[in-house]
């Protein structure tokens, strides 16, 4: 089974938001889709993948957390 970075889905209350993606990167959003639901055995809807992928980008990016804390700590 292969170890994706994005797991399960969180059922949250969402927030509209209209993106324009390129076709490389929509291709590959659907593929992940694909991937996800066979290793859950359920379908994934590829446009609930975004939202986690852009958490898991922005968490991971220390430049990005780092810049955060401190625009907490001017507050």
């Amino acid at each position: 089974m292969t170890k994706l970075k994005i797991g399960a889905i969180e059922d949250e209350k969402p927030v509209a938001f209209t993106v324009k993606l390129p076709a490389r990167v929509h291709r590959d959003l659907i593929a992940y889709a694909e991937i996800l639901t066979r290793e859950a055995g359920q379908p994934v809807d590829p446009t609930l993948l975004i939202a986690p992928m852009l958490a898991r980008f922005m968490s991971t990016d220390r430049v990005f957390r780092k810049a955060c804390k401190q625009i907490r700590t001017v507050k």
